[in-house]
């Protein structure tokens, strides 16, 4: 692998992660993230729009007129969003969790993060590396909404996928940490944290 495929991996999950460097994505991380399931499921979906949109429009990069682009990639991402919304349908245990997430599945559609990544990488880039830099920023999205899940789910309702962690030891749940605020909080915590260990992002 060379240097410049390996930057195209890594930099969207550490030093150019969408969420904690680029501020994009912000509105989902406050409404998917009360319990891992759900996040989970949304970084998935993301992750799989995000790689698959990025890959088509890199095909189609030299077919699209430059006056109707938008248009076109709207269309792949809207394409790419119903194909993950009837494969959740189409799995029974998923059914109560695809309705619990219907309305920011459908959002994915405008999400800024997908859209960016083909504007400003795939259509002028090759497929492959455009599939992985979708992949790539789709996995820096979903990582962060795992890591705020986990802290909201844990001490917010003292489970870890809706099974029992805390009770054993007394602890009584937090209903502070499954507000909407708090996952604000977690995710300007992730942020101090970041650019606390990497020093090229502390503005002078």
């Amino acid at each position: 692998m060379n240097a410049k495929m390996k930057e195209t991996i890594l930099n969207p999950i550490l030093k150019g992660n969408p969420i904690t460097v680029l501020v994009l994505g912000i509105c989902s991380s406050l409404a998917v993230t009360v319990e891992l399931k759900g996040a989970l499921v949304m970084a998935l979906s993301v992750i799989v729009v995000c790689g698959m949109s990025s890959l088509i429009c890199s095909l189609l990069r030299k077919t699209i007129p430059n006056r109707v682009r938008i248009i076109i990639q709207l269309v792949v991402v809207a394409m790419m969003v119903i194909l993950v919304d009837q494969v959740l349908k189409s799995f029974e245990g998923t059914y109560p969790l695809d309705k619990q997430l219907s309305v920011y599945i459908g959002l994915i559609i405008t999400n800024c993060i997908v859209m960016g990544r083909i504007e400003a990488f795939a259509l002028g880039n090759k497929p492959i590396p455009s599939l992985l830099d979708g992949l790539a920023n789709g996995v820096g999205y979903g990582l962060i909404l795992i890591i705020v899940a986990f802290f909201r789910e844990l001490f917010g309702s003292g489970t870890l996928f809706g099974v029992p962690v805390l009770s054993a030891l007394g602890y009584t749940n937090n209903g502070l940490m499954i507000l909407p605020p708090m996952a604000l909080i977690l995710i300007g915590c992730i942020i101090w944290v970041q650019r606390s260990i990497q020093k090229d992002l502390q503005e002078n």
